[in-house]
């Protein structure tokens, strides 16, 4: 497949997707504009005491991640392919009078936007799906972090991806053999509205996430497997604790996230 062709439509599902999750109720806006943290209680676990570190977010969405790092106290730069989630990134970033920087990027070429190194890399929740190369995505991280630099990592279980959208079948191999492409009706932040759009994704195994990771100088210091979601944004799901969802039929069966933290050798 031609490189320009997934981008393309992956940029174009992304950027008509972003009014709709600014306004849903699954991002809640208003509570994060008036100083609700977004990130999950895992990812804060893992990233630590971030006041005045810098932290490279990767495929960041609008923002509303990044800038809660930032109010943390954190020097956030955030990537994302959507040109439209970057342009409401900035505008949310001087509503709040915060210092973030975001950039509109391929995650392949975050380098030709950034000249540090950093001392965290993150990137969480539906991220790694859209790429085809793991290699040159842990390259990227690798490249990006400072020695004994933070690789911070918390991800849907591939086992999820191999399910069709009600979770009654096996439809996907578990691993990457070739694209998937869809075309859905609606988003995981409103399953309700009426947009359609294709997209194009891509399985990925843990042993792939690992190696590609191992093989580019990252020494895994953290893996850890969750049988619930943070998101409410699968179909067929309940809520079974505060913040924590699963599949109804599946319950507990399965594993449903996973979380790896990394540090670059020197």
């Amino acid at each position: 497949m031609n490189t320009d062709d997934y981008i393309f439509k992956n940029k174009t599902s992304w950027n008509n997707k972003v009014p709709i999750h600014i306004d849903s109720k699954f991002y809640d806006m208003e509570s994060f504009m008036n100083g609700k943290n977004s990130v999950p209680k895992i990812d804060l676990e893992l990233l630590g005491n971030i006041k005045d570190k810098t932290i490279l977010h990767l495929q960041c969405h609008f923002g509303q991640d990044s800038l809660s790092l930032a109010r943390l106290g954190a020097k956030v730069t955030g990537i994302d392919l959507s040109d439209k989630a970057i342009e409401k990134a900035k505008e949310f970033n001087l509503k709040l009078q915060l210092d973030t920087t975001f950039i509109c990027s391929d995650v392949y070429d975050t380098l030709q936007h950034i000249n540090q190194k950093f001392d965290i890399v993150y990137t969480s929740y539906g991220t790694i799906g859209w790429l085809p190369d793991l290699n040159k995505w842990a390259k990227v991280i690798s490249q990006s972090l400072k020695p004994n630099g933070k690789f911070v990592f918390v991800e849907f279980h591939p086992v999820l991806w191999m399910f069709d959208d009600d979770f009654k079948e096996i439809k996907y191999h578990y691993h990457n053999e070739k694209p998937i492409i869809e075309t859905d009706t609606g988003t995981y932040a409103n399953k309700e509205a009426e947009i359609t759009t294709e997209y194009i994704g891509w399985n990925h195994s843990i042993a792939e996430v690992l190696q590609a990771l191992l093989q580019n100088g990252l020494q895994i210091v953290h893996f850890e497997e969750y049988d619930y979601s943070n998101y409410n944004c699968f179909n067929r799901t309940t809520e079974f604790e505060p913040g924590k969802f699963r599949i109804q039929h599946l319950e507990n069966k399965i594993p449903m996230m996973y979380s790896l933290q990394c540090i670059k050798k020197i």
